[in-house]
């Protein structure tokens, strides 16, 4: 049985939650919810079917094995200095952006277990790509479960710390990115005289497609990519002018500023 605490009853909490319940089956799990607005609590609540208590921040970790922190970054030092107060020991999985794993374990004292995450947008209709990273007290043992927390949601990787502002600029950040690929497919279908709605469609289909064809084949993206383009064909028309306009590198360069970006936040 899996004593699961969550402090942040937001979205992306939300739906770790709701997936590990899935996952794990309602009889498996035990939940402790804590927020600082009480709808947000009584929301998820109803959403879930396994045993479900409230109470304040300091009642789910007493009462957890595992606590999922899921509140905003500039909330977090309060939050584990309050934590740090209450008796025992247990894994803290955190999901706020930008806050290293050093700070975590000074505010939450010596005797935590520590994990640091970034999950993504996508986890709300399960299909996230997350990463995580153990802290000094952390065990193997505890990167099995953050896995099979986070990947209840998607996938999950396992990486050193110095490459979660890395994880940040590309799969934090990526959906971002994506929409707006989606948007810019789907208008170039408006030009050329399809319906908004179709022209919408069949871009998000055609992304998500492409992506899955990624993910089952094993395939290199290059390779999917040559089975597509004909000689002298429509593919490598509309390819030559990716190429002309700079769309691989803008977004590698996406990657970059988003990155530094991250690294930026976390130095302050």
């Amino acid at each position: 049985m899996l004593k699961l605490g969550l402090i942040g009853c937001g979205k992306m909490g939300g739906a770790l939650l709701r997936g590990v319940e899935k996952a794990l089956g309602k009889r498996e799990l035990t939940v402790a919810l804590s927020d600082v607005v009480p709808a947000a609590v009584d929301a998820l609540k109803k959403g879930l079917t396994c045993e479900v208590t409230t109470g304040t921040p300091s009642q789910v970790a007493l009462a957890s094995d595992v606590v999922l922190l899921a509140v905003k970054p500039g909330d977090m030092q309060t939050l584990c200095k309050e934590l740090a107060k209450v008796k025992g020991s247990r894994l803290y999985l955190s999901i706020a952006a930008g806050l290293k794993l050093a700070d975590l374990e000074s505010w939450l004292g010596s005797k935590q277990r520590v994990i640091r995450s970034m999950p993504n947008t996508p986890a709300l209709v399960g299909t996230g790509a997350a990463a995580f990273s153990k802290g000094t007290s952390a065990t193997i043992d505890d990167a099995v479960l953050a896995k099979k927390i986070l990947g209840a949601v998607g996938t999950a990787d396992e990486v050193s710390e110095k490459l979660l502002d890395a994880v940040t600029g590309l799969s934090g950040s990526g959906p971002a990115y994506v929409y707006t690929v989606i948007e810019a497919l789907a208008d170039g279908g408006v030009l050329m005289g399809l319906p908004r709605a179709t022209a919408l469609t069949l871009a998000a289909q055609t992304v998500a497609g492409a992506a899955q064809m990624v993910l089952e084949t094993g395939k290199h993206p290059a390779a999917l990519r040559d089975e597509v383009t004909s000689p002298g064909g429509t593919t490598i028309a509309g390819l030559e002018q990716l190429e002309a306009h700079g769309l691989r590198n803008s977004l590698i360069q996406a990657v970059r500023k988003a990155t530094e970006r991250s690294l930026q936040l976390g130095a302050k």
